[in-house]
């Protein structure tokens, strides 16, 4: 069951609470298991070693503590800790994420390099095993500016989680580096508009106007994007096998990965590829997203519209009334008269 804690540390990755040597305890971690390699990272207000919001504690752990909020085993649901062959090796990946969003957002960059540093010292104990990663709100920023860094072929498939990072350095990512032949698999909900709205409203876009993720990215060859709330896209994963039921609220950050359901479908991206090709799944997916707030302004739209019409109110004329010719007198030429007037 090879499973590592690793961390971006000030000088590269790092084991979490040791100071034993990163190389040989991947190296060992590698012979153990000829199956993938799986690499999770989290989002902002994560941090190793900081209590209840340590994600080696939390999200990333096989066993998370039993009182959290929010608590599911990413490594659990994607297949590892059962000790079966071919699990492959799980690495849970954290940085320091706390702090105010300015801060978390600039280190994401920075623990980028520990992670490409991380995923080079693989390649070289196992050339040619498969490295497949997934990330949360801002581990999505971490993963692709980790891309560039690396050579072209290095990772299989990545997915994005609600994904806090802006399109234009996304696309930058994906046409360079490994970004040219990974496989992205960029999973969006308009229960998350809020919170992409805020780092919009909070985190200067490199270019103006530019959107986060969860809009959808722009056409790219190696790239998809899911939107989990979407009548369409949950409609085309039940054919595939994968029914997924409603969310159950308007907002929710998290809902991408705790919603049931959705780690059946996870684990078959990143250990069943070839059962789920990236071109037939975009080929099976509404062409567009919904727009932002849909999920928010459409229930009330429908209420609107299903409430019967009000009755048309009387109302008095706003004419002039009319001028009327009247004959009086037998005179040879009429005089005009308004009505209720003696004139």
């Amino acid at each position: 069951m090879p499973f590592l804690h690793i961390n971006a540390g000030p000088s590269g990755p790092q084991l979490h609470k040791t100071d034993a040597a990163l190389r040989p305890a991947l190296a060992r971690a590698l012979a153990a298991d000829a199956g993938p390699v799986i690499i999770m990272t989290h989002g902002y207000k994560f941090a190793p070693g900081h209590g209840d919001d340590c994600p080696h504690e939390h999200i990333l752990s096989l066993s998370p503590r039993p009182h959290l909020r929010k608590r599911i085993s990413w490594p659990r649901k994607l297949g590892f800790g059962a000790g079966l062959p071919g699990e492959g090796l799980g690495i849970a990946f954290g940085w320091s994420g706390r702090g105010t969003i300015w801060q978390a957002y600039h280190r994401a960059d920075d623990a980028s390099r520990s992670l490409a540093s991380l995923i080079e010292v693989i390649h070289d104990l196992a050339p040619g095993r498969p490295v497949h990663l997934m990330a949360h709100s801002l581990g999505a920023r971490v993963i692709l500016s980790a891309l560039p860094k690396l050579s072209e072929g290095s990772i299989g498939r990545v997915i994005l989680l609600c994904g806090a990072e802006y399109k234009g350095h996304a696309v930058r990512c994906l046409n360079a580096g490994a970004g040219r032949t990974a496989e992205v698999f960029n999973i969006t909900s308009r229960e998350n508009d809020l919170f992409d709205f805020l780092l919009e409203r909070l985190i200067a876009a490199p270019v103006a106007g530019d959107r986060c993720i969860g809009a959808g990215l722009p056409d790219q060859p190696g790239a998809v994007t899911l939107q989990l709330d979407h009548a369409g896209s949950l409609a085309a994963l039940a054919r595939a096998g994968f029914k997924l039921p409603l969310p159950a609220g308007l907002i929710c950050h998290w809902s991408s990965y705790l919603r049931p359901g959705v780690f059946d479908l996870y684990h078959a991206l990143l250990r069943q590829p070839g059962s789920l090709p990236l071109a037939q799944l975009r080929a099976a997916l509404p062409d567009r997203t919904d727009h932002r707030w849909s999920r928010l302004w459409g229930p009330a739209i429908r209420l609107c519209r299903g409430l019967p019409r009000a009755a048309p109110r009387m109302l008095p004329s706003l004419k002039p009334p009319a001028r009327v010719w009247t004959d009086q007198g037998n005179t040879a030429s009429g005089r005009m008269s308004m009505p209720g007037s003696n004139r």
